[in-house]
């Protein structure tokens, strides 16, 4: 997509419906929309709405970020304890890996 040819009221109706988007457990449209309006909310000159714009990216980017915390966090969780915690550890498993019991 090509935000140069989008006007500053439909740029800033898009970051909000991907921050938005982020809320349905899509994180990675919170990723998406910091790395798309980043530029336009911080580096550009100003103009009607950016403070709105500022806003969603720097909540988008606060919630990717903890989102890749949470996750990031529960897989080093998982693969440290997954063994220990039996039969529940495999249950939840998509795939049971080979070894140790």
């Amino acid at each position: 997509m090509d935000l140069r040819k989008v006007s500053d009221e439909e740029k800033v109706n898009l970051c909000r419906k991907y921050f938005l988007g982020g809320f349905a457990l899509l994180p990675f449209l919170w990723f998406i929309n910091v790395v798309w309006f980043f530029r336009e909310a911080f580096f550009r000159p100003s103009f009607t709405g950016q403070s709105k714009l500022k806003s969603y990216v720097i909540k988008s980017g606060i919630g990717f970020l903890v989102w890749f915390a949470g996750l990031t966090t529960w897989i080093v969780i998982y693969q440290k304890y997954r063994a220990s915690w039996g039969e529940i550890g495999d249950r939840i498993s998509f795939v049971i890996p080979l070894g140790q019991p």
